[in-house]
């Protein structure tokens, strides 16, 4: 989960979701509390953005001083970032960062996962303990493609013939659950329509309008209900469980690691959804979505 959604929607002149950046820019700095400062980011993906704020904001509250370094680009680039201590704190997925450190690991649930996680972060990063909220990536289809071909798991998008046409970030294909891991698994040929926005509106379009017949979209993205769209069953455990996992340096030391847990504590899916929902119908900046959200939640008074 990636590619920016919020670049290449203002490159495109749609504006749905221009509220999703943060009020800091990247490289901003806060100077509430004293002690080390901490860095936290986010990846390319408005959803994202939004934990790390909530993480950002927890922070602050506790007298942390916080830097955010918002929309910064793929796990290729920001995981070294993370390893030289550049940044000390992202909300990561838990079944996608074990596939990028250990590809051979056959950890398929949510504590097999975090337990490999220990083994296989390099030096000097660990893994807090993952909230309830799931935001996974997924084969979906349109009602009336899953209609149509009776679909209601992966291994039936076969049903269709020939090749499978799935709209994606163009590294979808691959990824474990791309291009080779979805015919070994359930023998489904596909090519990947490379759409670049983190399964945001253009992915969602090329699918409505028919340039894909499948496409990857998270699973806590209201467009899929918006859409009536059908998220397809993955029985082969294809897609690992990608629970929102905080990734964290050295410097995040036990106290605002206590911190960051009651947050996750009450983050869950059906939490996660609607904070996406404020960014992508209501339009508010990530800021303004974790000022309302923390108070309600009972985390910051």
């Amino acid at each position: 989960m990636q590619i920016a959604r919020r670049s290449l929607l203002a490159a495109g002149g749609l504006m749905a979701l221009a509220a999703c950046s943060s009020d800091n820019p990247v490289g901003s700095s806060s100077s509430t509390g004293g002690g080390s400062t901490i860095v936290v980011a986010s990846q390319q993906y408005y959803s994202n953005e939004i934990i790390a704020e909530l993480y950002a904001q927890a922070l602050e509250n506790a007298d942390r001083t916080v830097e955010r370094q918002y929309q910064i680009g793929q796990r290729e680039f920001y995981l070294p970032e993370l390893e030289s201590g550049s940044i000390d704190l992202i909300p990561e997925y838990g079944g996608n960062l074990l596939q990028y450190y250990d590809k051979s690991s056959t950890a398929s649930d949510a504590e097999a996962i975090a337990r490999a996680l220990a083994d296989a972060l390099p030096a000097g990063l660990r893994v807090l303990d993952a909230a309830e909220a799931s935001d996974q990536d997924s084969y979906t289809v349109t009602r009336a493609t899953a209609d149509q071909y009776s679909l209601g798991s992966i291994g039936d998008l076969g049903r269709i013939g020939g090749t499978v046409t799935v709209a994606a970030n163009s590294e979808f294909a691959t990824r474990p659950y791309g291009t080779d891991g979805v015919r070994d698994a359930y023998g489904i040929d596909i090519t990947v329509l490379g759409v670049e926005d983190s399964g945001g509106p253009l992915t969602v379009k090329a699918l409505t309008e028919g340039q894909a017949q499948a496409a990857d979209i998270y699973t806590a993205d209201p467009a899929i209900e918006q859409n009536d769209l059908v998220v397809l069953a993955d029985p082969q455990n294809l897609i690992l469980p990608q629970r929102v996992t905080p990734l964290v340096s050295s410097r995040i030391d036990d106290a605002a690691a206590e911190v960051i847990g009651r947050v996750n504590a009450r983050l869950t899916t059906d939490e996660l959804r609607g904070l996406n929902r404020r960014s992508t119908v209501e339009q508010r900046s990530s800021a303004d979505i974790a000022r309302d959200w923390l108070p309600a939640q009972g985390i910051v008074p």
